[in-house]
Order: structure tokens, then C-alpha cells, then sequence
């Protein structure tokens, strides 16, 4: 492991990398510039600007001015949020609302966001520390990063400003703010925890204001709104970056992404991070910075590239790179077999009937009726009859298969008739496909 700063370049044998400093929610953020001998290959990573009412500040015009005499063959950035107008709200007001909102607040106030975000919880502790409140820090990560900003000398505050979860309930609820981590609604983060009442320490009370410093990541919404809910039944007041600044993107809005295609200008463009439409959406953005509608592809995971010809041909191949989902099965992580995931999609939807016959080996027949013991596929007391039926049909199809010839039955072709059957059977019944699985015990 290397450790870099801005502007370091890095030779291996056949090619080098330099860096070159981003504005994102997350300090010291860097792109990469990958030098080739056609020209130079640009990775944004997550970006933003900083900007003054959409007038990018002088140290961003000082970044992007190297890449005035840079030549840059293909560019590829970041996409996420491409498809807002305008420029992203800057962080300065988000700061400035946060203030406003803990020193005017007359209970506790309890601020989940991304752990990652450290320049905003610096801020917050600095906040807290200006308005003679104590911070209390709850969240392995949170805690963690604020622990490394430190180390890092990114900040410090004055000896008592933190304080551990357990004095918070020497101080009045005006003089608390707390710093959390579960404002995605992850159900064993810190704020779901206490929205379902399973905090050893916080508990909410009227007056408290719980502050979302942070946007809805796609997929999560409908966790945050549970999670909304249940602290808002309990008399809190949300605040949310829908209804007040308290929240800025560390991903570029739509003007600002195409200040940044045109200050790099690059040759062929390839968008990142994000669904199909926002990769179109930020295709056709760079084609208004200049770029040509030919030199743009919008890729899928696993599509491979290749720049031809000495950098004059931009090409999308047919084949994919593998792209399977890496499955994590207890102490195992690979590619489970298709098989064991079918089962267990089909334990899941269906539940799973076994059933246990014993036959007399003498005389084919069955000792006894069958037991049949079944788990997420009926209420087995209410399906008394249902289950009869079954074993009628697992008497039939049994003692047809071996009243014959003892000596030449093979029980595993019987399992098989008794599995299809009683499938067959249970399917037509209640349109529910058990997994089925027969024991025969030959006594």
C-alpha cells in the first residue's frame, strides 16, 4: 500500500498514474489520470463542485486548469446525480442551517448521517462545542472515523465537548446533541434501533429533533420512511433534507457535470455510477460539452471497451467480462451451485412436505400410515383432509411399485414415483409447489 497526495505521479513499467484533487463529501478525494501514449485516460471518481450560486470557486479553476494542456483520450465520471438541474446545493449553507437548527433547538438533537461524511461532523462537534452543548458519538463507524479524522489532525475540540452515551443523562436535553449512525434505516444501526425502542441508552422524547443530514441512497426509501414513522410516533420532530438544507450531495448536479466534461475534454466518454437512464442522461450531457455522439458508450456491468488505432477508435465488444453475483454462504463465498439456490427459492416460496412410510419387506405393503410432516407449506390443523388424501396416494403409488417383486425394487425409483405424484397431487390442490422429499424405511 502507497500512500499518495495531489498531483503525485507513479511509474510502474509500462505506464504511470497521477492524481489530481476532487471536491466530494469525503476529505482528501482524489481522481486518477492514467497516461498512455495516445493520451491520458481521466477516472473522476465521486465529484462535485464547489461553487458560489454556480460560479465554480478559484481553487477548482485552479484543479481543472492542468487540464488545459492535457490530453485527454477518454474521460469516466460519475453520474449519480447528472440528472438534477442546475448546481448542487453548496456545503457553506448546509452548515449554516445545521447551526441554526442546534442552537435554536429546545430538546435534544439527535443527527444521523453518513459516517463517512467527515467535514460535516466536524463541523457539527464545532457547532455543539460554539452553543455550550455536549456531543455524544453512537455508531461503530461514526466513531471510528471521527477517531481517524483526529489522528489525522483534520480537526480538534476542546477536552468535555464528547462525551461517553452513558453521562448524557447528567446534562438537560437542550445541552445534547448526538451524532448517529442508520439514516438508510439499516435495521441494526444506531437510529432504528432506538426508533424500535431496543436502545440500551436513547430513548425519544417529545421535544427531541432528529435530523436526516443526509439524501435516500435508491432502494432504501421505503426503510427510511418505516424508519420516519416510528420515530415520529414517538414525538419527534424529523428533519429532512427534502423539507430544510440540511443536506448537500457530494455528487454533481447537472450543470456542474458539464462544466467538468469541458474543462477536461476529453476525446471519448464513458459515464459511471448509476442506472441506464442517468448514464444516458449524462451522455447526452457531454455531447452539449462537445463531445461526439460516435466517441460516447454507454456501458452495462461487464461490458469491455477497447481504444484502437492509435486512440482514434473508440469500440464496444460483444463479450462481457463475468458479472454473476458473489454469493457469502456461512464460511463459503464463490458461485453457489444453481441447484441449492432453486431449493431454497423454493423453501422460501413454498415450504417443504417430508413424508416417512414404512413397508414390509415381506409383503410390499405399508406397516403403517404414513407420516407426513410438513413446514411453510400448510397450517397442518386445518389441512387434516388435504393431508389424508396425500396419503392414500402415497399408499397406492408404494404398494403398486412393489407388489411385483420384493427382490428386484429399487426404492429410489419409488422415492421418485412417490415425489412426482404427491407433487402432482399437492400442485393441482393449492397451487403451491413443495419441495417433497419421501423416506422409505424397508423393515
Amino acid at each position: 500500500m502507497k500512500i499518495v497526495e495531489a498531483d503525485e505521479r507513479i511509474s510502474f513499467t509500462d505506464l504511470a498514474v497521477r492524481f489530481f484533487k476532487v471536491t466530494h463529501t469525503i476529505p482528501d478525494s482524489m481522481g486518477i489520470i492514467v497516461e498512455t501514449p495516445y493520451g491520458a485516460i481521466v477516472h473522476t471518481g465521486d465529484l462535485k463542485l464547489d461553487h458560489d450560486g454556480g460560479v465554480p470557486t478559484a481553487s477548482e479553476l485552479k484543479a481543472y486548469k492542468k487540464f488545459k494542456d492535457e490530453k485527454t483520450l477518454l474521460l469516466m465520471a460519475d453520474s449519480t446525480n447528472c440528472q438534477k438541474p442546475g448546481f448542487s446545493i453548496p456545503e457553506p449553507i448546509v452548515h449554516h442551517t445545521i447551526e441554526k437548527l442546534i442552537k435554536e433547538a429546545r430538546g435534544r438533537v439527535i443527527v444521523a448521517t453518513f459516517s463517512s461524511l467527515l467535514e460535516r461532523l466536524i463541523k457539527i462537534i464545532e457547532f455543539a462545542d460554539k452553543h455550550n452543548r455536549k456531543v455524544v458519538i453512537d455508531g461503530r463507524s461514526m466513531k471510528t472515523n471521527i477517531e481517524l479524522a483526529q489522528k489525522a489532525k483534520l480537526f480538534e475540540y476542546k477536552k468535555g465537548t464528547v462525551i461517553p452515551i452513558e453521562e448524557m443523562g447528567d446534562y438537560p436535553p437542550e445541552r445534547i446533541v448526538m451524532l448517529v449512525t442508520g439514516a438508510q434505516g439499516d435495521p441494526f444501526a444506531v437510529l432504528m434501533r432506538v426508533a424500535q425502542k431496543k436502545h440500551k441508552h436513547i430513548k425519544i422524547g417529545e421535544g427531541d429533533m432528529v435530523l436526516f443530514s443526509s439524501s435516500v441512497v435508491p432502494g432504501n426509501e421505503r426503510a427510511v420512511q418505516k424508519l420516519k414513522d416510528l420515530l415520529s410516533r414517538q414525538g419527534a420532530n424529523v428533519v429532512h433534507y427534502e423539507t430544510s438544507d440540511v443536506h448537500s450531495s457530494g455528487h454533481s448536479y447537472r450543470e456542474e457535470s458539464k462544466w467538468i466534461i469541458s474543462h477536461i475534454n476529453p476525446k471519448f466518454f464513458v459515464p459511471l455510477h448509476g442506472y441506464h437512464y442517468m448514464l444516458r442522461s449524462h451522455t447526452e450531457i457531454a455531447q452539449t460539452a462537445g463531445v461526439l455522439k460516435e466517441n460516447c458508450i454507454i456501458p452495462d456491468n461487464g461490458t469491455i471497451m477497447e481504444i484502437r488505432e492509435k486512440g482514434t477508435k473508440f469500440v464496444k465488444l460483444a463479450v462481457s467480462a463475468p458479472k454473476e453475483d458473489i454469493m457469502v454462504d456461512g464460511f463459503a463465498v464463490g458461485n453457489l451451485q444453481e441447484v441449492v439456490l432453486r431449493d431454497r427459492q423454493m423453501l422460501a416460496e413454498d415450504g417443504i412436505v417430508v413424508i416417512v412410510a414404512t413397508v414390509d419387506m415381506q409383503t410390499g405393503k405399508l406397516m403403517k400410515s404414513p407420516d407426513i410432516i410438513a413446514r411453510g407449506f400448510v397450517y397442518v390443523r386445518e389441512s387434516q383432509e388435504l393431508l389424508n388424501q396425500a396419503r392414500l396416494i402415497i399408499k397406492k403409488t408404494v404398494e403398486d411399485a412393489c407388489s411385483r417383486d420384493m427382490k428386484s425394487v429399487n426404492f429410489e425409483f419409488v422415492k421418485e414415483d412417490v415425489r412426482d405424484e404427491v407433487g402432482k397431487f399437492l400442485f393441482q390442490m393449492t397451487q403451491k409447489q413443495p419441495m417433497v422429499i419421501p423416506v422409505l424405511l424397508g423393515i
